[in-house]
C-alpha cells in the first residue's frame, strides 16, 4: 500500500533582503518516512524547516496533505507538525517535567498528560530519574534528549529536527540518533532531518536531500547517497 504523503515544498524560495536562501527548492516527506536534509554551512538546510514551519519569508507552495497551506507556527502545532530547533532551547531554570508540561501547555486533561509523559518517558528513562531536576543540571546529551522529549509532548504526526547532534559527542550523539529512530519505530513519526554528521543520519534515513547554494543538488535513497559521488562534490568541491 503507498504511503500518504504528508508534507511537500513545491518552487520554495526564500530571500532575507538581498540574499537568497533557497531557490525553488521542491522536497517531500512521507508518512512514517525519516527524510536527510543534508549540505555545507549556508546551503539552505535550516532555512527548509523554517519555512515549512512559517517561520521564514517565502514564495511558492507549501502542501500538507497534498492541500496548499499558509503556514504559520500555532497552525502547524495544531496540524501535529514540531519543530525542534538546533541549540537545545530548554528553559533552564525549569525542572524537566515542567519543560515537559510546557511542550502539551493546551492539554487540560490530567490522564491525557500523564499518557504522553509516560511515553516520553518510556523513551527517555533517564527524564524520569531525574524528572525534577533543573533543566540547567542536565549534560549537552540529556538536555537534547529533553528537547526531543518536549517536542513529542504535542504528540506530533511529523518532527522537524534541526541539527540534533550539534555539540554533542560522539557517544551521545549515537544514543540521540537511536532515540530519533525508535521515535520514529515505536509512533510511525514522519521524521524530517537537517543534519551535519552524514554518515550517522543516512544510517537512520530512508531518503536524503542534498542542498548546494540553496538549490537541491541530488536526492535519493539513504543508501545510494552514502555511495554517492555527489556527496564528494557538493562537501569537498571534488568535481571533474
Amino acid at each position: 500500500m503507498a504511503k500518504e504523503k504528508l508534507l511537500a515544498l513545491q518552487g520554495v524560495s526564500v530571500r532575507y533582503g538581498g540574499v537568497t536562501a533557497l531557490d525553488g527548492v521542491s522536497l517531500a516527506i512521507d508518512e512514517g518516512e525519516i527524510v536527510a536534509v543534508m549540505g555545507p554551512n549556508g546551503a539552505g538546510k535550516s532555512t527548509v524547516l523554517k519555512a515549512i514551519f512559517g517561520l521564514a519569508p517565502m514564495t511558492g507552495k507549501i502542501l500538507w496533505h497534498e492541500a496548499e497551506i499558509s503556514p504559520k507556527p500555532d497552525q502547524m502545532v495544531r496540524r501535529g507538525v514540531t519543530f525542534v530547533p538546533q541549540g537545545r532551547r530548554i528553559f533552564t531554570d525549569l525542572s524537566i517535567l515542567e519543560n515537559l508540561e510546557l511542550g502539551a501547555f493546551w492539554v487540560r486533561e490530567k490522564t491525557e498528560m500523564e499518557r504522553r509523559l509516560d511515553e516520553v518517558f518510556l523513551l527517555f528513562p533517564v527524564l524520569k530519574a531525574k524528572a525534577k531536576y533543573w533543566g540547567r543540571s542536565l549534560s549537552g546529551g540529556e538536555q537534547q534528549m529533553l528537547a526531543l522529549g518536549r517536542g513529542l509532548m504535542s504528540d506530533p504526526k511529523t518532527l522537524l529536527l534541526d541539527e540534533p547532534s550539534l555539540g554533542l559527542s560522539p557517544k551521545f550523539a549515537k544514543e540521540v540518533f537511536d532515540k530519533i529512530k525508535e521515535i520514529n519505530l515505536r509512533h510511525k513519526t514522519a521524521i524530517m532531518i537537517v543534519e551535519h554528521n552524514i554518515q550517522s543520519v543516512l544510517g537512520i534515513a530512508d531518503r536524503g536531500y542534498v542542498l548546494d547554494k540553496g538549490k537541491i543538488a541530488a536526492s535519493d535513497t539513504a543508501l545510494t547517497l552514502q555511495t554517492s559521488r555527489i556527496m564528494q562534490e557538493v562537501f569537498l568541491g571534488a568535481r571533474e
